[in-house]
């Protein structure tokens, strides 16, 4: 006997698709504008920006082409769809940032000794208008970072940008100023070191969704004791909690109940209390339960708790 609620219609990327299309946009136009001032001024810290908006813009394609594919039906052996795509992009996304900061940092120490003339005038505009591009497009993605992996993972990209975009307006003041053009490949190297902390978060927490491990939040030792204090609820055993894709959290339970209550016709009672408490209580709302008689409970695997 078991109970189960829907699908959620759409994934939680899916309602900011258009605002990672917005930001996409700029990332582009923005990435444009860094490599020409890159190659105008000769300065290694706005070409390494441009790198990173590179894979910020590979990134944004990626959580856009994500989201499409999270939003296909369920069919076939894909009973969840195309929903697990949106993590996949989101560890893209992160392999793709330490990838960026690795070159940069290799790059700054391929220099030291010989930096080349820097314009600094023209790296100063363009990492001007960088920073505010990147300022508004953080706060586009800024109200789904929470709800959707895929877009935390973009707004983390935009907002390490931003940084690197001060690093290059920081960098290019003190060689306008002092003439020290070392000043840039220290801004390339503040940019990569940026980047590995954010990429190496965000790949941890795709990494534990798709090693399904429970969900932040979700206590499984708080579960057992809330659904052994369901009324006619005798034990709780095979108890599962994981992630389908952000904010799709998922649960199944085998569980004991007395007698009484099956013999009584109050299975779906029970169901009913079981899936309200841990909605209310764990925002979990899309749970399946299998009901066992407790001289059935004997017959079940050992393996699990």
């Amino acid at each position: 006997m078991g109970h189960a609620h829907g699908h959620a219609p759409a994934t939680a990327g899916a309602e900011h698709r258009s605002r990672l299309g917005v930001v996409l946009g700029l990332t582009l136009a923005v990435l444009v504008a860094e490599v020409v001032g890159a190659l105008l001024s000769g300065s290694l810290a706005l070409l390494a920006d441009a790198g990173h908006m590179a894979t910020d813009a590979a990134g944004l394609a990626l959580a856009l082409a994500a989201v499409g594919l999270a939003q296909r039906p369920a069919r076939g052996r894909r009973t969840f769809g195309w929903q697990r795509v949106e993590i996949l992009a989101a560890v893209a996304n992160g392999l793709l940032l330490i990838g960026v900061a690795a070159y940069v940092l290799i790059e700054a120490i391929q220099r030291i000794g010989q930096p080349p003339e820097i314009g600094a005038g023209l790296m100063l505009v363009v990492a001007s208008v960088g920073l505010v591009v990147n300022l508004g497009s953080m706060a586009l993605l800024r109200r789904g970072r929470d709800s959707s992996l895929n877009v935390r993972g973009a707004y983390l990209e935009v907002a390490a940008d931003a940084l690197g975009s001060v690093a290059v307006i920081v960098a290019a003041v003190v060689i306008a100023t002092t003439g020290w053009t070392p000043a840039d490949l220290v801004a390339s190297a503040v940019i990569g070191c940026l980047v590995l902390p954010r990429a190496w978060h965000l790949l941890r927490e795709a990494f534990d969704v798709l090693l399904e491990a429970a969900p932040r939040g979700v206590d499984l030792n708080d579960v057992r004791t809330h659904i052994l204090g369901v009324d006619g609820v005798l034990d709780v055993h095979d108890l599962h909690a994981w992630t389908i894709t952000s904010g799709l959290p998922v649960l199944s339970a085998h569980v004991v109940v007395t007698d009484q209550a099956l013999a009584a016709g109050h299975g779906g009672r029970v169901l009913d209390a079981l899936c309200s408490c841990l909605g209310e209580h764990f925002d979990v709302e899309h749970c399946t339960f299998q009901l066992e008689a407790a001289a059935h409970a004997g017959h079940e695997s050992p393996v699990h708790d």
